[in-house]
């Protein structure tokens, strides 16, 4: 049996689940190739490939990220935050745009940036983060609806047949 890993994009086509595709016709440039990390083999940061995509300003749909694994700093800073304060909801948004290292060719994730994503994309993005957080993978366990044979997917944004 060949090992296969699969993105978050392209999980609904190999389960047959379609949805209306809703991204304007410009992308952004896909990440570049992952790089070895000089942490001694741990791994600090994840790259993703979001299921629709962030529009900016000028139309272009930014699908390729990464994020960095959060540390404590990072999860106690949203607790001061006067908008978590007055909407707790608002938490993830403030914690997703402190550990979202890159978002296509956009360098500077903020709030306003994770405000504006499509709600698919920003529960795949706190689904990611959890993972990476807690789980330390990116890989999810799925059921084939046809023949209900399982199997492991890799979130992070590879492409079908890559190792």
């Amino acid at each position: 049996m060949r090992r296969r890993t699969v993105t978050a994009g392209n999980l609904e086509d190999l389960l047959q689940v379609t949805a209306p595709a809703q991204a304007p016709e410009q992308t952004a440039a896909p990440a570049p190739p992952r790089r070895e990390d000089d942490n001694g083999g741990l791994r600090t940061e994840f790259e993703f490939e979001l299921p629709r995509g962030y529009v900016d300003e000028a139309g272009t749909v930014h699908r390729y990220g990464s994020m960095r694994l959060a540390t404590a700093r990072d999860e106690l800073r949203p607790q001061i935050d006067l908008r978590v304060k007055e909407n707790p909801a608002y938490l993830s948004v403030v914690l997703l745009s402190q550990v979202i290292t890159r978002l296509g060719t956009i360098t500077d994730v903020h709030a306003g940036i994770v405000e504006r994503m499509y709600a698919t994309d920003v529960a795949f993005l706190q689904d990611f983060y959890r993972r990476v957080n807690s789980e330390g993978h990116t890989r999810a366990a799925v059921t084939c609806p046809h023949c209900e044979g399982g199997f492991e997917v890799d979130l992070s944004g590879g492409r079908l047949g890559e190792s």
